[in-house]
């Protein structure tokens, strides 16, 4: 406040109040007149031949124009882009940011454009990198959709095998097969900026929809060795069938004691049987009278 205060001052001092001002930049400048600008006359219009080749071209231009404005004007008659002009006045070549009345340019001024080989090359190129970012993000976005869709049956997937369910090993080996086709397309993408940190993002994606069918293709195959059960009724099973070859064996065994123990006995009864038919049966060897 004290540095303005002074520069003020300054100014009232150097030419009163109503002439001088302090631009925010701290620049003591004139004072301008509001009425002053709007009241102003416009800049005449200058008319300027331009030769191109054997041919030339005039031009009617605002005298504070710039050249870059002229080379936009003179794209339509000659036919070059107006980053390729090279334009000439008094044989020296003028930026495209100066002004036409700063370097003394007036009414039927002459002047010379000639294409320029190496402006012409490099907007070629930028051209060519800017259709190949626009392919490529294209290419991307194409991919990105076909993810999101396989990414539906990665999920239906692993809501089935995470509920004891199975899937078909074909079907779990084709959504791996898609997904690798995927990848391999957005490795064959190799591009620079916004475009490269989009594909590095899809490439991490598709990784890890894979990783996780793999490891459900794990999951999946164990199931089936299980027949579907889980492993605490697989173990019961085999115990009970252990159990029941068990008392089958235990009662093969009684039953042959059985038969070791009643072949005896039978034989014994049958000897028996014989003497006592023997001894209720006697024979007699008298001589009959």
């Amino acid at each position: 406040m004290q540095m303005r205060t002074r520069e003020t001052t300054e100014a009232n001092s150097i030419g009163g109040e109503n002439e001088w001002e302090v631009r925010p930049g701290g620049m003591l400048v004139q004072k301008r007149d509001p009425d002053g600008e709007t009241n102003r006359i416009p800049p005449p219009t200058i008319r300027v031949r331009v030769k191109y080749g054997s041919v030339y071209h005039e031009i009617n231009i605002n005298s504070t124009a710039t050249f870059g404005e002229l080379k936009k004007m003179l794209t339509g008659p000659t036919g070059l882009h107006h980053e390729d002009q090279k334009l000439m006045y008094k044989d020296k070549v003028r930026d495209s940011k100066s002004y036409l009345d700063v370097v003394g340019v007036k009414d039927r001024s002459k002047m010379v454009v000639v294409e320029d080989p190496i402006s012409q090359e490099r907007r070629i190129l930028e051209m060519r990198k800017t259709a190949k970012m626009e392919k490529a993000a294209k290419a991307i976005s194409d991919i990105s959709f076909e993810v999101d869709r396989l990414a539906g049956q990665v999920s239906a997937i692993e809501s089935v095998i995470s509920k004891g369910g199975k899937v078909a090993e074909k079907t779990l080996l084709n959504v791996i097969e898609l997904l690798m086709n995927q990848l391999l397309k957005l490795d064959g993408i190799t591009v620079d900026g916004d475009v490269k940190l989009q594909r590095k993002m899809q490439v991490k994606r598709v990784q890890g929809y894979v990783e996780t069918l793999d490891a459900l293709k794990v999951k999946n195959s164990t199931s089936s060795s299980n027949g579907g059960m889980p492993p605490q009724s697989r173990r019961t099973v085999v115990a009970d069938r252990s159990q029941q070859e068990a008392v089958r064996a235990t009662t093969t065994t009684e039953w042959e004691i059985f038969d070791s123990l009643a072949a005896p006995t039978s034989t014994t009864t049958t000897t028996k049987t014989t003497s006592t038919s023997n001894t209720m049966n006697p024979i007699f060897n008298w001589d009959l009278i």
